[in-house]
């Protein structure tokens, strides 16, 4: 073979070698981003049921009287004039 052919042959081994070796870079960084891809669907997914848990909440807070008493006397400990509210002592042992 010629010096120049065999200098042909080792260029062309050279640009596939270092293509494979890009590929192969670039081929683990798109693996990379479908991973966080799809880690960021599921939090778009979580954050949409938590959007239609909070939207559900605001409606009721909104048309639902049972449920704003529900919340009045469970979350702040409020008690209507009618009823009538029995204190427990504190027990020694934290119960």
């Amino acid at each position: 073979m010629t010096r120049a052919r065999l200098l042909a042959i080792a260029l062309a081994v050279v640009i596939v070698a270092g293509l494979a070796l890009f590929a192969g870079s670039a081929l683990a960084r798109v693996r990379q981003m479908r991973y966080e891809m799809d880690a960021l669907q599921r939090d778009i997914d979580g954050l949409r049921v938590r959007a239609a848990t909070l939207t559900a909440t605001i409606e009721a807070m909104r048309h639902d009287p049972a449920y704003l008493e529900k919340v009045a006397r469970e979350e702040h400990g409020l008690v209507r004039p009618q009823d009538t509210v029995i204190k427990f002592p504190k027990s020694a042992t934290g119960r």
